[in-house]
């Protein structure tokens, strides 16, 4: 494993000097771990990952080039990274895409869980689901917070 990185470059629109974004998580931040995967799929480039994943080619630079944060980044682009790197033969998990994002990592996905939230939601008169939905967002926030 390389060593920490622990902040990325100034941000250029930023005066003061300060990175994109808060101090990268112990082990590689997402430019760093994006670069080793690049090379080690072997002559695959930004623009292949790009395409190949559905993230938009500036993007995807702009999170290398660290000069974009990864807090906001989806959970289906970091999910569709790690499965284009995997097609490509190259061993990535996904607690490695989100931890190298800061981003906290998302427990399984369980079908029989999520038909079951999904049914109680559909349940729920209109004011109680937004409820519901506040709720979710809370802890996600939460979540981010804590990681």
């Amino acid at each position: 494993m390389l060593p920490c990185v622990t902040t990325g470059p100034s941000n250029p629109g930023d005066p003061h000097g300060r990175a994109a974004e808060d101090p990268a998580p112990a082990g590689e931040d997402l430019a760093a771990l994006l670069t080793r995967l690049l090379e080690e799929a072997g002559g695959k480039s930004q623009k292949d990952l790009a395409d190949a994943s559905g993230v938009k080619h500036p993007t995807l630079n702009h999170w290398i080039k660290r000069t974009r944060g990864t807090s906001r980044i989806p959970p289906e682009s970091l999910r569709a990274i790690g499965s284009v790197f995997r097609g490509w033969g190259v061993e990535v998990t996904p607690r490695e895409l989100f931890e190298a994002a800061g981003r906290p990592v998302p427990g399984q996905a369980d079908e029989e869980r999520e038909r079951r939230l999904l049914d109680i939601y559909r349940q729920l008169p209109t004011k109680a689901q937004r409820a519901l939905i506040q709720s979710a967002e809370a802890m996600l926030a939460a979540a981010r917070v804590s990681h």
